[in-house]
């Protein structure tokens, strides 16, 4: 495998796990980084300990404390710069996602393609933290809402998604006032470390301590930053499981969360429905990642009278599917993150069957070259069910489809809504008032809902985030950006008196 562009990226063989403006010598353990690809081992990370944490969260809350007097736009002209630094490296960033991560080389450029447009869209928003003004009962008074920035947002960021998610978060937060402190997936160390450096750059030795870097074990820096008050919002992104550990947590001393946790997501295929497109979507949204992202499509709920058309249709389009080397251009399907991915997967496919699931295509470890034996390779699998089994109410992070034959839209709603987890749904419809309905209050009941498009796949101009058991929180686009700042409701009286509120007397007023 040409490993070239980690020395353009700035990637020993030896890093360190702890940026505080300037790379610390840290005292953790040492990390060994292997490729899901064939699972070598591409570099090592000195990890931190909480030592270290302390020190990189001191240097961020020093650099906020004086960032946040810059004007807005101004942080956005450092953020357009660092936009522009990834698009520099665009191909070797890519890459490097594909490398750790396992991802086929357009989804990994697809990737960094999502931090350069946050990048654009946070600098046009510099421009935009917009406030309200609003009328007062009392004369020659005037109030007005204005958002002011918060302090040091913590960022917690999965395997699936090493750098978009971060670049979704310190983006905004930086054009917001706020400093970053980042704590990355152990299983992808290397991109949160290039990301890192090739923004720390662009912000010159003043400002690095901004983007603030702290790899190391849950129970220490996880910890760490969790009970930092210093930390008013922790992001966090990854399983249902952790979301219950860090929402309570934080909220224990009064700190905010933004939580991105588990999807379980749905496509409605109605009879009327384009089966062209349907097929396109599913394939992409349940095949795509190895269906290891959180808005892959996990459940296809379809109509009787179309669900065997749809489901051959679904069964010749996988058999097409090249699985192997995701550095390989025409690979459609790298390999799951590890061997306990690999296990899960054949859990869930067994679970199925016991519960009265038939597979249709796919179950089984994939078979690849001598070369890819290291990695953790499986057949995407299509398992038809006779209706929503406990299994398929689960989150299982591989690909597996779940097809459920449903009678009408009032059941494809229903068995959209019967899971714990509300990220992303879809319908293919022509009927616009099935599609209005699913649209509804009383339709899907997740954070997305689209029509005649997949469930992956979202743009960066929307909020991101879900509902129920996917924790609530937004990112990105839309208003998302009023996370990280505080709300200041402000009163002025320009007059010579002093009216109450309410029409109050107290005293001489």
């Amino acid at each position: 495998m040409n490993l070239t562009f980690l020395a353009e990226l700035g990637l020993g063989k030896q890093n360190s796990g702890a940026f505080d403006g300037t790379w610390r010598k840290t005292k953790g353990g040492t990390l060994t980084v292997r490729s899901p690809i064939d699972g070598h081992t591409v570099g090592t990370v000195q990890m931190a300990d909480a030592k270290d944490y302390a020190a990189v969260s001191k240097a961020a809350h020093a650099a906020f404390l004086r960032w946040r007097e810059l004007p807005a736009p101004q942080r956005g002209e450092y953020v357009r710069r660092i936009g522009n630094a990834f698009r520099d490296h665009k191909t070797a960033l890519g890459q490097l996602v594909t490398l750790e991560a396992g991802k086929i080389v357009q989804e990994g450029l697809g990737e960094v393609q999502e931090c350069i447009d946050i990048a654009d869209f946070a600098v046009g928003l510099s421009r935009q933290l917009y406030g309200l003004t609003i009328a007062s009962e009392r004369p020659n008074h005037h109030m007005r809402e204005t958002w002011q920035p918060l302090g040091t947002v913590g960022i917690v960021t999965a395997f699936n998604f090493p750098v978009a998610v971060w670049a979704w978060n310190a983006m905004l937060s930086l054009v917001c006032g706020d400093a970053n402190l980042w704590k990355p997936s152990l299983k992808t160390p290397l991109c949160a470390i290039a990301m890192t450096k090739i923004a720390a750059k662009v912000l010159g030795k003043e400002w690095a301590p901004l983007v603030g870097l702290c790899i190391g074990p849950d129970l220490t820096v996880g910890s760490a930053l969790l009970d930092d008050p210093k930390v008013p919002l922790v992001s966090a992104t990854g399983s249902t499981r952790m979301g219950r550990i860090v929402g309570p947590r934080v909220a224990q001393r009064f700190g905010r969360t933004l939580l991105e946790l588990g999807g379980n997501n749905a496509i409605a295929v109605m009879d009327d429905a384009d089966l062209d497109l349907a097929v396109r979507a599913t394939v992409f949204g349940a095949v795509g990642t190895a269906g290891q992202r959180c808005t892959s499509t996990r459940r296809l709920l379809v109509h009787e009278q179309v669900v065997d058309t749809l489901q051959r249709r679904l069964a010749k389009a996988y058999a097409q599917c090249k699985i192997g080397n995701p550095m390989e251009q025409g690979t459609l399907v790298g390999p799951l993150i590890d061997e306990a991915a690999a296990k899960a997967f054949e859990h869930a496919v067994a679970q199925a069957l016991q519960q009265g699931g038939k597979v249709v295509c796919g179950g089984r470890r994939a078979k690849v070259t001598r070369t890819l034996k290291g990695g953790a390779y499986v057949e995407p699998t299509i398992v038809r069910c006779p209706g929503m089994l406990p299994i398929v109410k689960e989150e299982t992070f591989a690909p597996i489809l779940y097809i459920v034959p449903v009678k009408s839209l009032e059941q494809a709603i229903a068995c959209n809504n019967d899971v714990p987890q509300g990220l992303s749904s879809a319908i293919f419809t022509r009927d616009v008032r099935a599609a209005e309905r699913f649209l509804s209050a009383t339709g899907s009941d997740c954070g997305i809902a689209n029509v005649n498009i997949g469930t992956s796949g979202a743009e960066i101009g929307g909020a991101f985030g879900g509902e129920k058991e996917t924790g609530g929180g937004r990112e990105s686009g839309s208003d998302a950006w009023k996370v990280y700042m505080r709300r200041q409701t402000s009163t002025v009286n320009w007059g010579h008196s002093l009216p109450l509120a309410q029409g109050i007397k107290f005293g001489g007023n």
